[in-house]
């Protein structure tokens, strides 16, 4: 799914002012039908092993005291983003929000002077931009908003940017950093068995430096823990349009389990996203509660468990894309136990051991879970 031409997204963009400005002229209350992106309106869909948003919407009416500012706040939005559209301009997300900070002064009823921000804060002004993807159907990153990308990656893929073919393999010690909008790159080649996904960037950073992909010939990807949009959508391509296997790898602990569920299954926040974000076929490689017996980790290196752990392990649980027999096991005992383990405790094995031993062996068995 390539991005589309900014002719394209600019005309999606202007065809919710021109509806709005149809029913003004027709002497009618100009309102937005807006998809509610609530836990409520997230739906798991077993057959397509996603998260997707439901059918619910809120219309958001420009007469309905309640809703006149939010409606407000999404015209002003939306009229900053098309903007920057026919100008050629690409605003970051804090670039909008200051764009569209004013104060309005009013006088109330009884005469007394008010003053009404835009928007408090930039949280709130985010929810707008995300309402406006939700309703035109666009990615933020198709409407040339920047964002921090924090994602690399680095193994045998080549890739066209711009008119510049960029080999991921010949990057030194360093490796490409996956643009916001993953969608503009086009992947020329791509010459790898698997794709390794790396919760944490430091364990990346080593296994870069070992030049583990090389020996094992597959691309290292990592979104420095809670992954951004822009490492999940490259996840995705990979998968989508090259068949490789993908492998997740992170800590033994609840808020490593749901960043892989992030890349398999796609978020909540994001569940209208979820055909291009989420990686359907992606498999759990990190380390399991299972393991800290089967790979005799020294007592010393078992972390305990916080509250918080474990009040997101019982979310988790009950979650019906955590519901398989193996992540049943594995949940139900990181709760019994209340212990957590960090990949980097398996270096009291060797330096060498995760790279050499633990994941090309894991993946040799099949020793994931999905």
């Amino acid at each position: 799914m390539r991005s589309p031409s900014d002719r394209a997204v600019l005309r999606r963009l202007e065809r919710v002012g021109r509806r709005l400005a149809e029913l003004i002229m027709r002497g009618e209350e100009p309102y937005l039908d807006i998809p509610v992106r609530t836990l409520a309106n997230t739906i798991w869909d077993p057959e397509l092993r996603m998260l997707k948003l439901g059918p619910k919407k809120a219309r958001r009416r420009f007469f309905d005291l309640n809703e006149s500012k939010k409606f407000m706040q999404t015209l002003l939005m939306l009229s900053l983003i098309v903007k920057a559209r026919r100008e050629g301009d690409y605003p970051t997300i804090r670039d909008l929000y200051y764009m569209g900070k004013h104060t309005i002064e009013y006088r109330d009823h009884l005469g007394r002077l008010r003053r009404e921000e835009t928007w408090n804060n930039q949280r709130e002004s985010n929810s707008v931009i995300q309402d406006i993807e939700v309703l035109t159907g666009l990615l933020r990153e198709h409407m040339g908003i920047m964002h921090d990308a924090k994602g690399k990656m680095v193994g045998r893929v080549v890739v066209r940017s711009k008119g510049y073919l960029i080999d991921c393999s010949r990057m030194g010690s360093g490796a490409y950093a996956i643009p916001p909008n993953p969608d503009a790159l086009e992947i020329v080649e791509v010459d790898a068995d698997y794709v390794l996904v790396v919760e944490k960037d430091a364990i990346f950073e080593r296994l870069n430096e070992e030049e583990f992909w090389r020996r094992e010939n597959c691309i290292l990807i990592t979104g420095k823990g809670q992954p951004d949009r822009s490492t999940r959508r490259m996840v995705r391509r990979l998968w989508e349009e090259f068949n490789l296997p993908v492998y997740v790898l992170t800590d033994c602990d609840s808020y490593g389990f749901y960043i892989y569920s992030v890349y398999r299954c796609g978020s909540i926040s994001l569940s209208y996203e979820s055909v291009r974000l989420a990686t359907p076929g992606a498999r759990f490689l990190g380390l399991t509660v299972t393991d800290i017996d089967r790979y005799k980790i020294p007592r010393n290196f078992i972390i305990k468990a916080t509250d918080r752990d474990l009040k997101r392990a019982r979310e988790l649980l009950s979650y019906p894309w955590f519901s398989s027999e193996a992540w049943q096991r594995e949940l139900k005992l990181f709760l019994r136990r209340k212990e957590k383990v960090e990949i980097e405790a398996l270096s009291g094995h060797g330096f060498k051991f995760l790279s050499h031993r633990y994941i090309p062996e894991k993946i040799e068995r099949g020793e994931w879970i999905e």
